[in-house]
């Protein structure tokens, strides 16, 4: 065992760990002051879902021995088999530090389809759903993806840290169940903004730092290759920011707070496929261009129709994309047409089949148990209709209810109302 190696890995499946509830943050600060918790909660609950069904299942369907090309089998459910001397193959750390590295990203990756659903599905539908779709989407595109005998890994698809198991898989199948569960109520005529958007930058920028781990922990050794991805993730974010805001104040005239963090999250999803395959110039042009076309990407969804409530679709299933696509032709070794058309390939084929998979599983949900929150319950606010909760007690705002509270030192007259339309 490498002891150095292997404290890497740990602490890069630490920091991934602190995405989840830096994603909770993020969305949570985005969304209405009646779902904040909500918000919270579609997070955390996958923290307790997807640990469980991981170890059950998940890692020996994504990470055991091939079949067909297409899916892990069975022989290390339960983790069975596997002890704390157990090594990966290449004899670097044990089995057991790889599995809990990859845990953090299977918990991760349905969390981010949350965003999307914000304001109006059932809680309890929102964890079946999860659970359906990680056995049936996440699990099997990642042995695609990255497990041997997986049909892309076999077909050298450059995937480096997830634009596809991950941000295109995700990005997909949040469009899919939002197709099937149909727009919030108000959606194009009200104003939505988010509630707290110091809860926006405090997530944004715990998502930040946990990429760290999440990029450089995928080399799995403490090496070049995981000081080249750290250094990209850095550029390609720091750059999207700066593209996100140059877009913005072009075709808004502002630089806003939200634009910043939504395009850091853009620089961080366009990076990680990409990262360890591209030279620092790459890195730079590939965050320019995710800040950029993500910008523009997020107003699809109101000439389009569909309403993804925090931008997955546009942040990451289009940051996916970018990353995924362009490593093909700015990868340093073997960029070109050929890689290109491999890149494509790769992300279609997850595009096509979370697709259809994500819309059936959602179909499924709703014909049963209903995927929708009632109109009551919508109206009202999730927080209240599926926790009993609310984020804020604004009961105890205000003046003192054991005295009368003094009248105003000062009546508005017209003239000071004349100032103020002034």
């Amino acid at each position: 065992m490498n002891g150095a190696d292997t404290a890497f890995v740990l602490l890069s499946a630490f920091l991934v760990m602190l995405m989840t509830p830096g994603l909770a943050f993020f969305y949570g600060g985005m969304v209405r002051v009646k779902s904040a918790l909500n918000m919270l909660m579609m997070s955390f609950i996958s923290l307790g879902i997807l640990s469980v069904l991981w170890v059950l299942y998940g890692y020996s369907l994504a990470f055991g021995p091939d079949t067909g090309g297409v899916v892990g089998n069975l022989d290390f459910a339960g983790l069975r088999g596997i002890t704390a001397e157990s090594l990966t193959g290449d004899g670097g750390i044990p089995v057991f530090a790889f599995a809990v590295f990859q845990m953090m990203f299977a918990i991760l990756t349905p969390a981010l389809m949350s965003g999307a659903l914000a304001d109006r599905v059932k809680f309890s539908a929102w964890a079946v759903f999860i659970a359906l779709w990680a056995t049936v989407v996440y699990f099997p595109v990642a042995h695609w993806v990255w497990a041997e005998g997986g049909w892309l890994y076999e077909l050298e698809v450059i995937d480096f840290a997830g634009g596809t198991a991950v941000h295109i898989n995700a990005g997909i199948g949040a469009l899919a169940a939002v197709l099937v569960v149909g727009n919030r109520i108000g959606f194009g005529k009200e104003p939505m903004r988010p509630h707290s958007l110091p809860l926006v930058v405090l997530g944004a920028a715990l998502l930040w730092f946990g990429w760290f781990g999440f990029n450089a922990g995928s080399a799995l050794a403490a090496d070049g290759t995981a000081a080249t991805m750290a250094m990209n993730t850095q550029l390609a974010t720091g750059t999207a920011v700066l593209g996100w805001l140059a877009y913005e104040r072009v075709r808004h005239g502002a630089f806003t707070t939200l634009g910043a963090a939504s395009g850091a999250i853009a620089g961080l999803v366009a990076i990680t496929p990409a990262g360890a395959d591209v030279n620092a110039l790459g890195a730079l042009v590939i965050g320019l261009v995710a800040g950029a076309v993500c910008s523009w990407a997020v107003s699809l969804k109101y000439k389009l129709g569909y309403d993804d409530s925090l931008d997955v679709v546009g942040v990451h299933l289009v940051g996916g994309l970018i990353g995924t696509l362009l490593v093909g032709f700015l990868a340093v070794d073997g960029g070109g047409l050929v890689q290109f058309g491999k890149q494509a390939l790769g992300a279609g084929a997850v595009l096509a089949f979370s697709f259809a998979v994500s819309w059936l599983l959602a179909r499924l949900i709703q014909a049963t148990m209903g995927f929708r929150a009632s109109e009551e319950d919508e109206t009202a606010g999730a927080d209240h209709a599926f926790h009993a909760e609310t984020a804020y007690d604004f009961q105890s705002v205000g003046g003192s209810t054991t005295r009368e509270r003094r009248a105003p030192a000062h009546t508005a007259t017209a003239d000071d109302h004349t100032k103020v339309d002034a």
